[in-house]
């Protein structure tokens, strides 16, 4: 696959020449770029590679609209991001406008679906149908309602809009039929989780006619959950303006950077979110800064401004909501702030939905040259295009897709010296989880009269220092790293850093406790769960142990609160924001008990004392009572890789039992209780034995290996990546040799995109790839497994944030994206680093 290279010479010169220099030694292309990254809801990606190719996006996918022009001498160039595709609707969703319609649950009569069929005895509701908070007249799923869901609505077509150009905008759960004029135009099976725009088919196109038309639907949904609206639109066009060329783009840990030649004007554009985790209180500031340098590459002075337009979008979870703003000044900066005027806080939970609550900041220092104003984002960017200025528009409120707020800055003349400018982006969202009823603040916020005018001060005094810690951090970091496992894995951590932060929020809890709460993105949408917090902890072992606790300390308070009753840890706390309890369908009793002992264990290890677990031994008693008796060899249930299914008798979820039964031990002994300890550790040993027994595969002709489950006749294996614990932690249970046996066996097992999770299929998870390659001795053997993950993430076709679950042969996505997991990468940067002092 042919790829563009994004360390070329150019950059490395410019960074000589400013003061915000970056590292030059990262050579990967990211499947996609993070702009900004602080939680769920306030992170913006650009997903490709150059950035005015797409319009910036949410990492759900949908655009969160950021624009940049630099004008020099006059003539404008569009640097950030491009115009969201428009459309006119000719029959409305509601994903626009609200609308009528008719419709029934009972199989009406024949030609139902023709233009001159007689509905009368139907319900007449509004649209969207469904049982999900977008919807506006309710649809239980078919496991209620056999026959699902039958809609009928009229519109008029004028006949000036082009046919062919027309598109069906639909978003279904589960199976659907549409017609036109009695004509069928589509058959979908299956669901979406997002409105998609589809050309109007040929048998479309010709059933449409100039004045009236009847659009009628069907939908079923088997499968619970049920969703329908279908309408048709067709795009507006608009005029593109010349982009500026973009030379270089880099991604460190905290920061990424481009580089464009616009006319005779050398600009660099730097989005810093300084995730720095030795300090929480940056961490949790949801405030990112874009710095603006601009030199003359010719040697003759020009004049330049630069202008940022931010859609309303940020701010909301549709692209009709009614926006509205306001504006401030606070010692030396100007600030404006938008929101939806419905201000529904904390009414939404689930996977694919954007905040709609609380306030979107932009802030500029104050400064000749400067203007900050909200309207329309068109408006205003025509505005500066013309003038070199915004200036206030017509509009105080309006759509999401339209509304929003725009900075121009004045640059002035620049020569050869580069001249430097800069803004903030911050979201304040009021209140950020609610825990068993009660809604919690962000960390930021937990002193109820701190409000963002005042963080937005403390984060423009911080602007120089944050810059320059930033720099040495991430360049200690990618060091660190290639230190560890090589430059590609040193990519590879560089990408991931901010990402498996981001996926977070951190949160004052009720006893002003730190909480980090991670959210399943693409997932499921749950909160706080165990299986996601484990993949994700090598990052914050490695550099602030606090937060890991703040991701376990929801799980143990569950249990110890009562609200969780069983003799195993709970698999998450809610469907994010809303962590009111377990959620999940299923409980994974094996998988998150030792889990939790696992981690308990590593904090011991990283910390050097056993305090923490000391607070829960209580409760860590209890979840290793329940592995002694059903984890070595469990039954037909789930684990992390849920995705692949139930499987009785896994031999990897065994190893896991076992190593936190030892793990507890380990702990009892950093606490004094030397016969606790030493009963543990031989309660695993002896299960080691065992399990070498059983999962050995002794097939004659075979490569010495371990099925995927107990006393498997088949051919079967899979990644033992749990093992890595016994290395890590120094336990010690089961003999050396084991691991090193199934490294070389994985290797004759790879395929061009990585080593598949099992033998089941060809997909993986790229976490425990990374873990299974930490139990390889050799530096050559791990450095085997992260080439073709690195190429993975350097030739995907999936365009998205970091997934961490893909195809081995092709590349491609297979789902999940923009989790938190990828903290995982980080554990060979624990190799050595967690075996408990004597």
């Amino acid at each position: 696959m042919q790829r563009k290279s994004v360390f070329v010479p150019v950059l490395c010169l410019l960074s000589l020449l400013v003061i915000n220099s970056l590292s030059c030694a990262q050579t990967l292309r990211p499947p996609a770029y993070p702009l900004i990254t602080h939680d769920p809801y306030f992170s913006v990606w650009s997903t490709t590679d150059k950035l005015t190719d797409s319009p910036t996006k949410h990492w759900t996918g949908k655009a969160q609209s950021l624009e940049g022009i630099v004008r020099v001498d006059g003539k404008s160039y569009q640097f950030l991001g491009a115009a969201p595709p428009a459309y006119r609707a000719i029959l409305p969703t509601g994903e626009s406008q609200s609308y009528n319609a008719q419709y029934t649950f009972d199989k009406p009569g024949n030609s139902w679906e023709k233009t001159d069929f007689n509905a009368k005895g139907w319900a007449s509701g509004q649209g969207p149908f469904g049982d999900t908070p977008e919807a506006k007249t309710r649809w239980a799923s078919s496991q209620t309602n056999k026959e699902g869901i039958y809609i009928r609505r009229e519109f008029n077509y004028d006949g000036k809009s082009d046919p062919a150009k027309l598109l069906l905008s639909i978003n279904h759960d589960d199976d659907v039929e549409v017609y036109l004029n009695g004509i069928k135009i589509l058959t979908r099976s299956g669901y979406l989780s997002e409105y998609i725009n589809l050309p109007l088919s040929q048998e479309g196109q010709k059933a449409l006619r100039t004045g009236k038309n009847v659009l009628a639907v069907h939908c079923t949904s088997p499968r619970g959950g049920s969703f329908i609206d279908v309408g048709i639109v067709t795009p507006v066009s608009f005029s593109v303006m010349t982009p500026a060329t973009q030379t270089a783009v880099t991604v460190t840990a905290t920061q990424t950077e481009y580089t464009f030649m616009a006319g005779s004007v050398n600009l660099m554009l730097t989005f810093l979110s300084p995730l720095l985790l030795d300090e929480l209180e940056v961490v949790a500031r949801p405030v990112t800064y874009l710095t603006f340098t601009a030199r003359s590459s010719d040697g003759k002075p020009h004049k330049v401004q630069v202008y940022v337009g931010v859609a309303g979008t940020l701010a909301a979870n549709t692209v009709d909501q009614r926006m509205v703003a306001n504006a401030g000044n606070t010692s030396g900066l100007h600030w404006l702030a938008m929101g939806t005027k419905q201000q529904p806080v904390l009414e939404k939970k689930g996977d694919n939905i954007r905040i709609d609550w609380g306030y979107a900041y932009l802030a500029v220092p104050q400064q000749a040259g400067t203007q900050l104003v909200p309207g329309s984002i068109n408006e205003l960017k025509n505005n500066f295009v013309s003038k070199g200025i915004v200036t206030a528009g017509k509009e105080a409120s309006g759509p999401a897709s339209d509304f929003g707020l725009a900075a121009s800055i004045s640059i002035g003349s620049v020569g050869t010296s580069p001249v430097q400018k800069h803004l903030m982006l911050a979201y304040d969202d009021l209140y950020s989880v609610q825990y068993f009823g009660k809604n919690l603040r962000a960390w930021w916020r937990r002193d109820e009269k701190m409000t963002m005018p005042v963080l937005l001060q403390t984060a423009e005094k911080d602007y120089s220092r944050l810059q320059q810690k930033s720099r040495v951090f991430d360049d200690k970091l990618y060091a660190d790293a290639q230190k560890a496992g090589g430059k590609q894995y040193a990519d590879l951590c560089a990408l991931a850093y901010r990402q498996a932060i981001s996926a977070h929020k951190v949160v004052a809890g009720p006893k002003g406790e730190v909480l980090f709460f991670s959210k399943e993105n693409f997932s499921n949408g749950s909160i706080g769960t165990v299986d996601i917090t484990y993949p994700s902890a090598p990052l914050f072992l490695l550099y602030n142990p606090t937060l890991l606790k703040g991701m376990m300390e929801p799980i143990f308070q569950y249990s110890e609160s009562g609200k969780w009753t069983k003799p195993f840890a709970a698999h998450d706390v809610g469907t994010y924001p809303l962590a009111n309890g377990q959620t999940y369908g299923e409980d994974m009793p094996v998988e998150e008990c030792g889990n939790m002992l696992l981690l308990a264990g590593a904090i011991t290890g990283v910390e050097g004392n056993a305090d923490y677990a000391k607070q829960h031994w209580k409760t860590l008693t209890t979840w290793v009572e329940y592995l002694k008796k059903e984890g070595f060899d469990p039954t037909n249930q789930l684990c992390t890789d849920d995705f692949a299914g139930h499987i009785a008798r896994n031999a990897n979820l065994s190893v896991k039992a076992i190593l936190g039964i030892a793990a507890y031990g380990q702990m009892a002994a950093k606490l004094g209780d030397k016969a606790t300890a030493e009963t543990y550790f031989k309660t695993a040993r002896d299960m080691a034995v065992n399990w070498q027994r059983l999962a050995a595969d002794h097939t004659e002709g075979r490569k010495a290996h371990f099925d995927l489950t107990f006393e498997n006749a088949a051919d079967t294996w899979s990644q033992k990546y749990n093992l890595v614990w016994d290395k890590l932690l120094g336990l010690n249970v089961f003999p050396k040799t084991l691991a090193q046996q199934e490294i070389a066996y994985y290797l004759t097992k790879q395929e061009p995109y990585g080593l598949p999770l099992d033998s089941r299929k060809t997909y993986t998870k790229s976490d425990w790839i990374m873990w299974t390659a930490t139990l390889a001795d050799s530096n050559t053997d791990f450095q085997a497994f992260i080439k073709p993950v690195w190429r993975f993430a350097n030739e995907t076709p999936s365009r998205v944030p970091l997934t961490d679950w893909h195809e081995t042969t092709n590349a491609k996505q297979v789902g999940f994206q923009a989790r938190s997991v990828v903290g995982g990468y980080f554990i060979k940067m624990l190799d050595g680093g967690l075996t408990p002092k004597k």
